[in-house]
Order: structure tokens, then sequence, then C-alpha cells
């Protein structure tokens, strides 16, 4: 069983962009995050040679996020209660 105080990734979809899984499953350690769902999967004008993970827009609960790499981008919604900074923080942190 996991942490109590860690949160968790839902798959309910069979594609993920390469590489974002691992990004969210470490993310989910960060205090403040309950649930990491990544959701659509589509085509992105440009190309973006490694994965970026941005805030988009605030949702009820938490943000949603936009996941891109390559010519692919995924949404990605965070149920949390950290403030929009702190997540960008956790993000960057995780990421670089």
């Amino acid at each position: 069983m996991s942490n109590p105080s860690s949160g968790r990734v839902v798959l309910n979809h069979s594609t993920h962009i390469t590489g974002l899984i691992p990004i969210l499953e470490k993310l989910t350690k960060h205090p403040g995050i309950q649930t990491i769902t990544p959701a659509v999967i589509g085509r992105a004008k440009g190309h973006c040679p490694k994965l970026q993970l941005k805030v988009s827009v605030p949702i009820r609960g938490g943000f949603k996020l936009i996941a891109r790499h390559g010519k692919t981008f995924q949404e990605v919604f965070i149920i949390t209660s950290c403030k929009q900074d702190e997540l960008e923080d956790a993000i960057a942190q995780i990421i670089k």
C-alpha cells in the first residue's frame, strides 16, 4: 500500500506521452497532491524536443496541465491543495 500522504496517478488511458508517467509518479510524492489524471492526447503544432509540463488553467480543486513532447500534447488534471506557484516549483524540480 502507498504512503497515505502521497497522491496517486489514475491510469485510465492506454496511451501516454513517453516519459510522462514517471514524472507524474514523482509528483504524487509532493505534499498536497491527491490525484493526477492524464487525459486527452493529441497532435500539436510545432515541435517540442524534450518533455515539457506546464500549468494551464485552474480547475475546481486543482489545475489542468499540458504536457508536450515532439508533436504530441496531453492534458493532465491534478487535484491538489497546492497553490499554482508551489505546483510549478515542484514540476520544475522534477523535470530539471
